[in-house]
């Protein structure tokens, strides 16, 4: 047992203290599992080297800078946060930004993607996806048809962020009960909170991929006078089919995986001593294809808990039609808009006994057509609003917080072959309140949030009602200077979405046929997130265990499978999701570094049996190294072969991926710039998605280079 005076001498006793009561050599082979090894080791590593760092005579490296999280509710920094945060913002945000918003956060720790050919790719947090991870811009949900089914885009811009936010696990509890997976928030500038020092400020980009022959373009511009402040930016983006890994049997490149977007937005603040508001119009056009779609499916329907394909006349003895062979024909194509209006405000000192008030609220018009052979096919619409009002009070008694209210209705309908979800209404009100208080070098932190759902299927005139009250409870203790160990309790409910309880009919896209239940009750989540990191000195580190038990888990059941077409029925069962996600990185001298990173997620029914497209555990080395104007670096990352698949599910083999960045920045006159190349999966690798429900269709990009130029003004 670690001494209890280790812990107040000083963060080299504890880790030293650590390290020699837990040698690794002391550790059975079978101690930890095949998918826990890599990141068990970077843990120990972490820990070693930590004190063998305390012991040099050099001086220690400087602390990280705070980073201000938008999304904690009472602006807090990364470092204060009970559970894990990543926030990417700076050089770092532009060396990792990709097409789409799933790919941008693909590589960091706890973080997948679902990966849908170049088009559509949504975040995977911890193995959770769907309506189960919430996307929001600058802190209001973001409407489009992404929740509904992977081919659906993500309509926000990585190439327009200024940061992206992502908090593990429900510790956003203010933003929803229902994100149990987690939180990401894209913050970007067409709302101006302030007015430009100089008057005009702003930022270009030009950017080109070898992988899929892209070109891209962005540009920022604010500019103000007195109390009035407009924004414009925009985004041009043309890629084509994108060339995968060497050996792949479906050739060289991706049919229909090719991606044209184009994104605009106006905005207009009025900004004064004591805050702004404004308000911003926001159009986004796509057209980008869907891969693996077979037409061979058309006609295929149910008979009972059993799938069916042909008619019956041309039924074979055997009771089976055997023309699935059909030509696939064209790859359909998603023809996108979204039209959305956002208004943000804040006002600080409102009135007596409270610090702030905040609003954020949007009006979205959103609408895809699914082409194929040059005919619309099917049409889905959504047209939502959402408004959401934050109070922050002064201090009472040394607890500060905040409470709030939020509220939203969406209208979905689609239209069309693949009509699988008829026309709903979904109206939600939240009610929330969270606090915080300090002592010594403890934050203690609490939550409360009550819902109510209503779902109604305007066709059949079904309608279902869901309430459910969430708490957290949460704290971080400094227990040395640049050491924290936080932990957080967590019960969420959520309500189950439209799609869950109402889908009935074929999805070619996914190639699945999806049955909903309308009796379908809410999710109950019960989480438990330990963490301990160091943030200062030569080594610094991130590690963080959780366990999240979710009573009545909606997922989709697979009944049966014809040919690649399952039957999924959406069913309730109890399941738990266990892992590890962590980082560690050990300064060599004044210009190198070299960081080990790995994550792993275990997610199983609690009655037996696994549940599909669960990440494949992950881990990676990469050495950063930075020399005047120049900054570099250089990883592998290997993923291991996923066989841990549900029924009807194939496994998935491993693979490993070297990618190197390097970049140059300067000054002309005054104006800064940079210039940047990225290379990813040099070797060439062929490797598919466990995620991904087309990963046979669309394996992952091979080898492509990015080159871009990026100037600030």
């Amino acid at each position: 047992m670690v001494p209890v005076r280790a812990l107040v001498r000083g963060p080299h006793r504890v880790c030293r203290a650590l390290a020699m009561a837990f040698p690794m050599k002391q550790f059975p082979e079978n101690t930890f599992s095949p998918a826990l090894r890599p990141v068990a080791l970077a843990v120990w590593l972490a820990l070693a080297s930590s004190a063998q760092a305390q012991d040099r005579s050099e001086p220690a490296a400087p602390s990280l800078p705070p980073v201000t999280v938008s999304a904690s509710g009472l602006q807090l920094g990364a470092g204060e946060m009970t559970t894990p945060v990543t926030v990417l913002e700076g050089d770092e945000l532009v060396r990792r930004r990709e097409s789409t918003l799933g790919e941008t956060l693909n590589s960091e720790p706890g973080i997948t993607s679902s990966h849908f050919g170049a088009g559509a790719s949504r975040p995977i947090i911890r193995g959770m996806d769907g309506p189960r991870v919430k996307v929001l811009s600058d802190g209001a949900e973001l409407h489009d048809a992404s929740t509904i089914s992977p081919d659906h885009a993500v309509v926000s811009e990585p190439l327009l962020a200024t940061q992206i936010e992502v908090l593990r696990g429900p510790s956003a509890l203010v933003h929803g009960n229902g994100a149990v997976g987690g939180v990401v928030n894209v913050l970007d500038g067409k709302v101006p909170t302030a007015i430009p020092q100089k008057g005009v400020e702003g930022s270009a980009e030009l950017r080109a991929n070898s992988g899929a022959g892209e070109g891209a373009g962005a540009f920022a511009l604010t500019g103000g006078a007195g109390n009035l402040a407009v924004h414009v930016e925009g985004v041009a983006r043309d890629a084509s089919d994108y060339r995968v890994g060497q050996g792949w049997a479906g050739g060289r490149k991706v049919p229909g995986s090719f991606n044209r977007t184009d994104t605009g937005s106006v905005g207009l603040s009025w900004v004064g001593d004591r805050g702004y508001l404004g308000a911003a119009y926001t159009r986004q056009t796509a057209r980008y294809g869907l891969p693996g779609h077979n037409h061979s499916f058309e006609g295929c329907h149910t008979h009972g808990d059993h799938l069916h394909c042909g008619s019956h006349a041309g039924e074979e003895e055997d009771g089976h039609d055997h023309d699935h062979a059909a030509d696939p024909g064209d790859v359909p194509v998603v023809d996108l808009r979204s039209e959305r209006l956002d208004i943000r405000g804040e006002l600080r000192n409102p009135f007596a006994g409270f610090a702030a008030l905040r609003l954020r609220a949007g009006l979205t018009d959103y609408v895809h057509d699914e082409v194929e052979d040059g005919a619309i096919s099917t049409t889905f619409k959504n047209k939502a609003y959402d408004t959401r009002i934050e109070l922050q009070h002064e201090p009472i008694a040394g607890f500060k917080g905040l409470v709030g209210l939020q509220t939203s209705q969406r209208k979905f309908s689609a239209e069309g072959e693949e009509a699988y979800v008829q026309p709903t209404v979904t109206r939600k009100t939240g009610l929330f309140v969270l606090e915080e208080y300090r002592w010594n070098d403890w934050r203690f932190e609490a939550a409360l949030r009550h819902d109510r759902q209503t779902a109604t299927a305007q066709t059949s005139e079904i309608e279902s009602s869901h309430n459910g009250t969430s708490a957290s409870l949460g704290a971080v203790w400094k227990f040395a200077p640049g050491y924290q160990v936080g932990t957080s309790l967590t019960r969420a409910s959520r309500a189950p979405s439209a799609e869950e309880l109402y889908a009935r009919g074929l999805h070619m896209a996914t190639s699945t046929y999806e049955r909903g239940n309308a009796d379908l009750k809410s999710e109950t989540s019960q989480n438990i997130d330990l963490s301990l990191r160091k943030t200062s000195g030569d080594t610094t580190f991130g590690v963080s265990v959780f366990r999240n038990r979710i009573n009545n888990y909606i997922y989709g059941r697979t009944l049966d499978e014809v040919d690649g077409l399952q039957l999924l029925q959406y069913s309730q069962a109890d399941a738990t999701f266990t892992g590890i996600e962590g980082q560690v990185r050990q300064r060599l001298n004044r210009h190198l570094g070299l960081t080990l990173f790995g994550d792993t997620v275990r997610a199983k029914l609690d009655g037996g049996g696994l549940l599909p497209r669960i990440p494949a555990t992950r881990a990676g080395v990469r050495l950063d190294a930075n020399w005047n104007a120049w900054e570099g670096q250089v990883e592998w990352v290997q993923v291991a072969r996923q066989t841990r698949v549900a029924a009807f599910e194939t496994a998935t083999p491993g693979y490993g991926m070297l990618n190197l960045g390097v970049s140059y920045s300067g000054q002309t006159n005054g104006t800064p710039w940079q210039v940047y190349l990225k290379g990813n999966n040099l070797t060439d690798r062929l490797a598919y998605a466990h995620t991904s429900f087309i990963k046979n269709a669309a394996p992952l990009m091979g080898r492509n280079v990015t080159v871009g130029v990026r100037v600030a003004f």
